[in-house]
């Protein structure tokens, strides 16, 4: 596994996974209208939920967001692509601290950190219904380079996706 660099942004750290967070996200990931356009279905425990945060297989990297008082309040992936040097980004704010531009403001410090630590292009699957997430990836600079029409199947059916790049040339590094 990828060490993941503690970053700071103006009023969040990100740092590795902890087993605590797991309590932490599952108010959000256990709830169905937050989980909607994840690939799964929300979460029955919170034991299911750390099974999957530490995945002894998976191949990506996890950073937590906290905020100055140690409370978690978002997720963020980055996870190898095809090749080397492209990387799949994603992201989940809790419940309960969502439209405060928490994604936007550690989104605004990982990118610049993946890019400098050897990745020449970010990406970003999205589902198209996912208006938020569409206009976050948007605002910060990814390009829509496709329209994936019934791409994948997950627990809500058939959906589509958008695919989003941003090469490291097109962000200065």
């Amino acid at each position: 596994m990828r060490e993941v660099t503690t970053l700071h942004t103006q009023r969040f750290t990100l740092r590795p996974l902890r087993r605590a967070d797991a309590a932490a996200l599952f108010p959000t990931l256990s709830d169905p209208a937050q989980c909607l356009y994840l690939t799964r279905p929300a979460f029955a425990t919170e034991e299911e939920l750390w099974g999957w945060l530490a995945e002894p297989g998976w191949n990506g990297r996890t950073w937590i967001a906290e905020d100055a008082a140690g409370q978690v309040v978002a997720r963020f992936v980055a996870v190898p692509a095809h090749e080397a040097g492209v990387e799949d980004v994603g992201y989940i704010t809790c419940a309960r601290r969502q439209r405060e531009g928490i994604a936007r403001e550690c989104m605004a410090a990982l990118i610049p950190h993946l890019l400098a630590t050897g990745c020449r292009k970010l990406t970003a699957e999205v589902d198209a219904r996912n208006t938020a997430s569409i206009a976050l990836i948007e605002s910060l600079g990814f390009t829509r380079e496709a329209h994936l029409r019934e791409h994948e199947t997950t627990h809500i059916g058939l959906c589509d996706v958008l695919l989003y790049g941003l090469l490291a040339r097109e962000f200065g590094v």
